[in-house]
């Protein structure tokens, strides 16, 4: 409440001044005019309970144009000097809270219908990792969890985001702001290219990993509008300003179709596809790829066939057709095994794209009832076979996962042990080629007696020319060798 105000509060009693001030917070705080004197007259009645009693039926009006005050105590009207001695200080704190309320909630309604649109803010500070962002009439706060992996903000700097959450918190309003929603993706399109925001083009469905990469796609209700070309802009120019805006987020611009045959093998791109196999009681398409599209069409860490799944609303397995031979031929295997499953029951599960013990563990009773003219009972002990062995592949798997990762760590630990190894043969394979050197060369150029008189000469007796010519070159050389093996043990030099 301005200070103002709150000086003229003192003289709450006197019509024009109070007339003043509901006009002053109408204007200043875009506070309805009746909500304010509503609020001072609660305030009144509360201040006059407080001399006259709680028990006692007090009733204050307030003439919205002149401004006059009337009370009535158990039905007896109050003359205006007992009107102004009823506690004033009293009153003025009850309209201040009153008003308070009355403002955040104005605020709350305010920014309650804003939510999902994007804002400009200028960022104020950074606080333990949140970003408070002035929007001019408050302070809103951006969550570290709100905001683009790897970005940083910086005070006096200008943010777009969106309201993503706003709540009433004591006589304060807070509001949330967000970056990571796939919701501003679409408010920068609608901002950036006008024939998003006349309607011309229209985002049918979009799918977002924040910081990452986007997909979009769009639809044009005029054939003459090219919808992908008009997102791009001329040389990338639109879609550049929005990538700029996400801190460099991939943004994959692909052609809506209402046919899931058509849509899926765009949403995948830029992975080329052969075909598509839709299974509708599962909610599945089953994608078979070229060996050589495997890793494109998923992605890296599933990351393109996971936001193709999103952008579609069909969940969707990669695979080439080989692969998909094999699951067949284990599918109806594996069904084959259950008991009280035949095997044409078991094809038409296949062809319906049930190709796990997973898949048939989820299948509706009915579905299977139908699918099979089995009895309520057959189905229920189906189902629980299949729940049973789905739980014994999955600590299988979880085994085989667990002995990998073991026999992965010993495979690392291997070479280096193997290249400590083969770093000290090395450091003693050096000295001893010196120590073999030189009484080569005594050997070499003097008479042999000389070097049987000193007791050193032990090690190189009679045939000393032999060994330290070639059975030297070959110890030395045994022992590096031995390194490179399966082993990784050191032979002595």
């Amino acid at each position: 409440m301005p200070r103002a105000v709150q000086r003229k509060a003192y003289n709450i009693m006197n019509p024009n001044e109070l007339l003043r001030i509901v006009d002053s917070l109408h204007r200043e705080k875009n506070i309805d005019t009746e909500v304010v004197f509503q609020a001072i007259e609660a305030a009144l009645a509360s201040a006059a309970r407080r001399q006259f009693g709680e028990e006692s039926e007090i009733v204050v009006q307030i003439d919205r144009t002149s401004g006059i005050m009337q009370a009535v105590v158990n039905g007896n009207p109050l003359d205006d000097d007992t009107i102004g001695r009823i506690g004033a200080q009293t009153a003025k704190q009850v309209i201040i809270q009153k008003i308070r309320e009355a403002e955040r909630d104005s605020l709350v309604q305010e920014f309650s219908g804003q939510i999902d649109d994007m804002v400009n803010g200028i960022v104020q500070r950074v606080e333990g990792g949140a970003t408070l962002v002035s929007l001019g009439s408050l302070e809103a706060i951006l969550p570290r969890s709100e905001q683009i992996p790897g970005e940083a903000h910086h005070p006096n700097e200008r943010i777009r985001a969106v309201i993503h959450e706003v709540k009433p918190q004591g006589s304060r309003v807070k509001v949330v702001l967000s970056r990571t929603r796939a919701v501003l993706v679409r408010r920068l399109f609608e901002q950036e290219i006008p024939e998003i925001a006349e309607g011309v083009i229209g985002i049918n469905a979009l799918a977002r990993e924040p910081g990452y990469r986007t997909k979009v796609a769009v639809s044009s209700t005029d054939q003459r509008v090219d919808c992908v070309g008009a997102c791009v802009g001329v040389r990338g120019n639109r879609i550049k300003n929005i990538v700029d805006e996400l801190a460099g987020e991939r943004i994959d611009i692909v052609r809506w179709n209402d046919d899931p045959q058509a849509l899926i093998p765009n949403a995948l791109q830029p992975a080329k596809v052969d075909q598509v196999l839709l299974c509708d009681m599962l909610g599945r398409a089953i994608v078979l790829v070229p060996e050589d599209q495997l890793s494109l069409a998923i992605g890296r860490r599933g990351q393109n066939v996971r936001l193709a799944s999103k952008l579609c609303g069909w969940d969707i397995e990669i695979m080439t057709a080989d692969e998909l031979d094999e699951q067949i031929d284990r599918a109806s295997t594996g069904f084959m095994s259950l008991e009280g499953m035949d095997e044409e029951l078991a094809t038409r599960l296949v062809e319906q794209g049930y190709l796990s013990y997973d898949d048939l563990s989820v299948i509706e009773p009915d579905a299977l009832m139908q699918m099979g003219g089995l009895t309520e009972e057959q189905v229920e002990h189906l189902v629980e076979q299949a729940e049973r062995k789905a739980e014994e592949a999955e600590r299988a798997a979880s085994d085989e996962r667990r002995r990998q990762k073991q026999q992965d760590q010993l495979e690392a630990a291997e070479p280096s042990a193997g290249e400590a190894d083969e770093a000290s043969a090395v450091e003693v394979s050096e000295p001893s080629a010196v120590e073999t050197d030189e009484p080569s060369d005594a050997e070499t150029d003097e008479p042999s007696d000389v070097e049987t008189d000193e007791p050193s000469d032990v090690e190189t007796d009679e045939p000393s020319d032999v060994e330290t010519d070639e059975p030297s070159d070959v110890e030395t050389d045994e022992p590096l060798a031995d390194t490179h093996g399966d082993s990784g043990e050191k032979t002595p030099l």
